[in-house]
């Protein structure tokens, strides 16, 4: 069998393709290649689990593998996310209670025929960044074992940046999907709070917290998610996807940077962020730095005010017991006791007020770039100063789901010591897509190794599938880019995908009395190809956009080159008797060249 550490999600689906008959093996073998003496695991499969899950998998899949996308793919979850017949522990053995059915994110991943193989330590009731705080041990970091691998999701990080498994689900609160990716060389997807189904995950913060996806790439990471995230009505918190967002940035980006940074003395990681910076500005961003005072502030919040009472609800009556807890976590969850109600209805308002400062500033930029942790520490300087170090990590993170921001977590240009130092973007809710456009082409630009594998960067598909919150709309005249009503376009947040021909069976027509002038397209046998450009719009803006355009033209779909069919406009045909016949010109933009030409 093959050595499958290491592998991407499409390495695996190659090899699975290729053994589909003997999966459990292939499987089986890379299980026994792990040890549960490895601390980043609470727990293994046993040989019994994995071979029920491919047993209630395998007929299905041979029948309509296209419905399996993750069909045999080994994966891990944070121990504070249920599994049925697992136990959950949140790092805390005494609270450890076997569930009875799967997280609803678990359960759509096993649908899609991943396979669950390890739960994975945690700072106790994800309460840290660092990765320290559990009776299970320290997880070290996967480049240098002096260091912390960063929480709280410590575990899920290791076992993904070491290819022990191709993606991993965390949990996030105030940077634990992030900060462990940045210390390790890998991608962090934090979703929009509410995508992914909290239903079966025990909380730390629940206003606050969403679970996370830890990968090798950023393909890997949004695929995951996709299958992973959707509505549910069992969760209070869970939100449906307005389908406003663009689908991705502008061609030239502007990402908003803190104007005022702070690195704790840590040069390495200075250095580090100022490699990015220019790593960004050769990919074609332009940097425009922004007043983070308002981002600091409300970093501030998460822990040093009334928000911390949300973890003393979480952990209940175990806070009487704190022999059963971490030292430091039951001196950070107890502090919750000491706010009153009326606390935290004015941490609430300031919180509102912080956050929409936020979002205004970010309103005029594509997205915000900050460092993934303005600096890292070794376990020992952990053991001295557990808080003061910790909340270091989250400079940059923990204003994150207060703000009710999307994020993720990329590698970047290594520190001189050898240490990962990553970055992240962040953008409004419901912005993951785009966030996840821009991080794969960062990913291919700067074409680091996987984690700490040591594996090349992979070839990656041209781009993202098309979301199903987003419609492409083929343009051919006067919304082109530099035409008149372009506008109604990007006023919507639609985006430029590429310039291309429709399939050589149709004609165009310039027509007549019409302001601005404006072409009608028609499907003909004796046609030819004609030039358009593609453009992604928002779910929720087409109807907007459809109701503006005037008869006698509409919207149906073309038939491009390639054999795509899209959507795109069409022509009434009596509105085509007094038009002029122009195809021979293949496209509006030579067409009106030729008349401003012969008119000089």
């Amino acid at each position: 069998m093959a050595v499958m550490t290491g592998k991407t999600v499409s390495e695996w689906q190659q090899a699975i393709a290729r053994n589909s008959d003997n999966v459990f093996a292939l499987l089986n073998d890379h299980l026994q290649s792990l040890t549960a003496q490895d601390n980043a695991w609470i727990v293994l499969a046993s040989e019994t689990q994995v071979r029920e899950q491919i047993d209630a998998l395998l007929p299905h899949y041979q029948q309509q593998p296209e419905r399996y996308p993750l069909f045999g793919i080994p994966f891990a979850i944070k121990d504070n996310v249920d599994a049925a017949g697992w136990p959950t522990t949140a790092a805390c053995p005494a609270i450890a209670t076997v569930a009875e059915r799967d997280a609803i994110a678990v359960a759509k991943l096993k649908a899609a025929g991943a396979i669950l193989i390890g739960k994975t330590n945690l700072d106790q009731f994800a309460t840290g960044l660092v990765g320290t705080r559990s009776p299970y041990g320290a997880v070290a970091n996967a480049f240098n074992p002096d260091y912390v691998s960063g929480g709280s999701s410590s575990g899920s990080a290791s076992v993904v940046a070491r290819g022990l498994v191709p993606f991993a689900l965390g949990t996030d609160t105030a940077g634990s999907g992030r900060v462990p990716a940045g210390f390790n060389n890998i991608v962090g997807l934090k979703p929009t709070k509410g995508w992914l189904s909290a239903t079966g995950v025990f909380p730390a913060c629940r206003l606050n917290d969403t679970l996370s996806v830890f990968a090798l790439t950023v393909d890997d990471a949004w695929q995951v998610a996709t299958l992973a995230g959707g509505f549910d009505s069992e969760d209070a918190y869970s939100r449906s996807n307005p389908a406003t967002a663009p689908a991705t940035f502008s061609q030239n980006p502007v990402l908003a940077i803190p104007d005022a940074l702070v690195f704790f003395d840590d040069s390495a990681a200075e250095q580090a962020w100022q490699a990015a910076l220019g790593a960004l500005r050769e990919s074609g961003v332009t940097l425009k730095p922004i007043d983070f005072t308002a981002f600091y502030q409300l970093a501030e919040q998460l822990y040093q005010g009334p928000w911390v009472a949300e973890r003393t609800v979480a952990v209940g009556d175990t806070l009487n017991h704190p022999e059963q807890m971490d030292p430091t976590v039951h001196t950070i969850i107890a502090a919750g006791l000491n706010y009153s109600a009326v606390e935290a209805f004015k941490a609430e308002y300031l919180r509102a007020e912080l956050a929409r400062k936020i979002q205004t500033a970010l309103a005029e930029v594509d997205a915000l770039v900050v460092p993934t942790s303005p600096t890292i520490h070794t376990l020992a300087d952990m053991a001295r100063e557990p808080i003061r170090f910790n909340s270091q990590f989250g400079t940059y993170t923990n204003f994150t789901n207060l703000a009710d921001l999307s994020a993720l977590a990329l590698p970047a240009p290594f520190r001189a010591d050898g240490l990962p130092a990553g970055i992240t973007l962040l953008a409004p809710a419901w912005h993951d897509r785009a966030l996840a456009d821009f991080g794969r082409r960062w990913q291919q630009q700067l074409a680091l190794p996987l984690g700490a594998t040591g594996h090349a960067f992979p070839a990656i598909s041209p781009s993202l599938p098309l979301s199903e919150h987003h419609v492409r709309v083929a343009v051919v005249g006067a919304h082109l880019r530099g035409m008149p009503l372009n506008f109604q376009l990007t006023q919507r947040d639609a985006v430029f995908v590429e310039a291309t021909e429709t399939a050589a069976r149709y004609r165009l027509f310039a027509l007549a009395n019409t302001q601005p002038p404006k072409p009608g397209i028609a499907r003909d046998a004796d046609g030819a190809a004609i030039q358009v450009e593609l453009w992604d719009i928002p779910l929720a803006r087409f109807g907007e956009f459809v109701a503006e355009i005037p008869a006698p033209l509409g919207i149906g779909s073309l038939e491009l080159a390639d054999g795509r069919w899209v959507k795109g406009f069409i022509c009434e045909p009596a509105a085509l008797n007094d038009a002029t016949d122009i195809t021979e010109f293949k496209g509006w933009r030579h067409w009106v060249g030729r008349k401003e030409t012969h008119h000089v």
